[in-house]
């Protein structure tokens, strides 16, 4: 009468082999010889010998049953295989190096970085995206939804309210480039315009805390474009007025959309609002304490065009 209840367990499969013992140090010669294409230059960046870096490549090609490189006038080149491969060999190697370093985990599935090289701290910690219908920024909320009714497109009436506010970020080679600085946005307001002007066309600077750490900050862009979504982010870090400064703490929220450029091309937007208060594990409270006080961006609740026609006013 219960035979259904509890079904006879299947046979169990057989067990795939374990990888290799030296995975990492394998990916690390495909990755760096991905950048160089010079089996001389990656030999001299691992500190290896060309015999090791080609057995760990081949091991690699033999395991994944498909060729890696092919070489071209004495030079290596990816083929469609290794091309397709390349983003996750980094993926793994920069948390697989950052994860070593205590400078990547998870809260709730969530990512939470953070790094403290000399006097530079930073801290990151993504959050849950319907915290935004919660906050008290206004602009927060209006600019999430004038995103979502104006289809991701930059140039659309719908989003031009909110746009003056945000800085937007094209793909060139795998870098991010910052193509506009939004005459509102926090960053204008932090170096002025002048400073603003100067960086555009820039790609985002590289983190103090390493070539890994930097590749799991710029991921959240990748991910946001990827996949034509959000991400909401808390971060505590330190930075100067100005380059010939000294570092001074700041705390923000950010808000990273995915856009598309009047051609279809694809963008990030990012919304950058300077708060006293962040929700960041482990984060010491005196942190915190150091902040200048936070003066609100002005956003004037008469130009919520989609908030007040939700609350009907």
């Amino acid at each position: 009468m219960n035979q259904h209840l509890n079904p006879k367990p299947e046979a169990a499969p057989d067990k795939l082999p374990p990888p290799p013992a030296l995975l990492f140090e394998m990916i690390r010669s495909f990755v760096t010889l991905s950048a160089t294409l010079n089996l001389s230059h990656a030999v001299k960046d691992l500190s290896s010998t060309r015999q090791t870096v080609r057995r760990h490549i081949s091991t690699l090609e033999e395991e994944m049953g498909a060729q890696l490189f092919y070489v071209d006038d004495r030079r290596y080149q990816l083929t469609a295989a290794g091309e397709a491969a390349l983003p996750g060999a980094k993926d793994i190697l920069a948390r697989g190096t950052t994860w070593l370093r205590g400078q990547v985990s998870s809260v709730g599935h969530l990512q939470l970085l953070k790094a403290h090289v000399g006097q530079w701290d930073f801290y990151q910690e993504q959050q849950p995206i319907g915290r935004i219908w919660k906050d008290p920024s206004l602009l927060l909320r209006e600019t999430f939804r004038a995103w979502a009714m104006s289809a991701g497109e930059i140039e659309s009436p719908q989003f031009a309210h909110v746009r003056p506010y945000l800085i937007i970020y094209r793909q060139t080679e795998g870098a991010w480039i910052c193509v506009e600085f939004g005459q509102k946005s926090v960053y204008v307001n932090w170096f002025g315009q002048d400073y603003a002007r100067s960086s555009i066309g820039r790609p985002i600077s590289q983190m103090p805390a390493g070539e890994e750490f930097s590749y799991l900050i710029y991921e959240a862009f990748h991910e946001v474009e990827a996949t034509q979504t959000a991400r909401l982010d808390h971060v505590f870090t330190r930075m100067p007025r100005l380059p010939s400064e000294s570092l001074v703490p700041i705390a923000y929220q950010r808000l990273i959309l995915s856009g598309f450029f009047p051609d279809g091309s694809p963008a990030v937007m990012s919304l950058i609002l300077p708060v006293d208060q962040v929700r960041i594990t482990g984060l010491d409270p005196s942190l915190i304490e150091s902040l200048d006080p936070v003066t609100p961006i002005a956003f004037d609740p008469e130009d919520a065009i989609f908030e007040r026609e939700i609350l009907g006013k």
